[in-house]
């Protein structure tokens, strides 16, 4: 991303603004990466051919290469993602923006921390699913605008073996529009689970009125 940042700024002349938009990152980052590479003397025809973790490691001051990395405070980070709308990029670019003298970790990095600590909050139990058993299904919580100045809901489904997600627009959440998104998500998938939520509670009932005969 690093590299990305510099090649619109200095080989396609984009502004901060522009740069931001077009990698979804905050103008911020963009102004900390392009400034840390002018302090260090680069400029595009210097930079073009390098790999990312050179690049990185150029771009660090000496004095601070060797000070330690900026932790974020994960307890806050993991309270904030219960939020809407809050997503680990938006975090990161808060926490590189709240550091701009600081050495802080890129995305990957960063993302790969945060993992390890929400691992060790809660225990789980290992589920098994086997391919085509399950498939998942629910409204996402947030909408998306439509070009009228509509909002649309957006259904979303999941097989639990592969995590294969399907996603579609409905005007509504009502049954008409569930039952389309249902028949939609089938398509995408060329099948139908060996499980759903319907035949379970079939099944069930089935054995209730069998025990009680």
């Amino acid at each position: 991303m690093i590299k990305d940042v510099l090649r619109l700024k200095w080989h396609a002349q984009l502004s901060h603004e522009q740069v931001a938009a077009t990698l979804k990152i905050s103008k911020g980052v963009v102004a900390k990466y392009v400034g840390l590479a002018t302090a260090a003397g680069l400029d595009w025809d210097t930079v073009q051919h390098w790999g990312e973790q050179h690049l990185s490691t150029a771009l660090q001051p000496r004095s601070q290469a060797a000070s330690p990395v900026v932790v974020p405070d994960w307890g806050r980070i993991h309270r904030e993602l219960d939020r809407k709308g809050v997503t680990l990029m938006l975090l990161w670019q808060e926490y590189v923006e709240a550091n701009p003298q600081g050495r802080t970790w890129r995305y990957t990095q960063f993302c790969e921390h945060y993992k390890a600590f929400a691992a060790t909050l809660k225990r789980s139990m290992r589920q098994h699913r086997r391919a085509g058993e399950k498939m998942f299904i629910d409204y996402a919580g947030s909408t998306v605008a439509l070009s009228d100045g509509a909002r649309a809901q957006v259904f979303v489904s999941a097989m639990a073996a592969s995590s294969c997600v399907f996603a579609c627009a409905t005007p509504t959440q009502r049954l008409d529009d569930w039952i389309e998104g249902m028949v939609r998500a089938l398509h995408f998938y060329g099948g139908v689970p060996a499980k759903s939520a319907a035949t379970d509670f079939a099944g069930n009932r089935e054995d209730r009125l069998m025990r009680r005969n």
